[in-house]
């Protein structure tokens, strides 16, 4: 992400990105389904009832019909399949900072 310009923050875990405030002044959070801690989908539907859920995408070498409607339903922008395209994140990442 670095490497294509874009300013990165990185946590521990969802509950680190949680407590750090840090939801408001995010344009796009990229997240792993399964974590130690509460899932990638757990943090994200807290940030949507707190209503401050950055753009979404989540990545998954797991994913489920079940889990990508559960993540998407909730307004992820997607749920990439591991391993992935580097061109599929830096098109996500275009929706989702809105230059495509």
């Amino acid at each position: 992400m670095r490497s294509l310009g874009w300013e990165v923050r990185l946590f521990e875990s969802a509950e680190a990105f949680l407590a750090s405030g840090e939801a408001s002044a995010t344009s796009c959070l990229i997240s792993d389904i399964r974590m130690s801690g509460i899932s990638g989908v757990d943090m994200h539907e807290r940030l949507v009832a707190q209503g401050v859920a950055p753009a979404t995408i989540f990545i998954s070498a797991y994913p489920t019909p079940t889990l990508h409607a559960r993540a998407t339903g909730n307004g992820a922008l997607v749920l990439l399949q591991k391993p992935y395209q580097a061109s599929a994140m830096t098109h996500w990442l275009s929706v989702a900072l809105g230059n495509p």
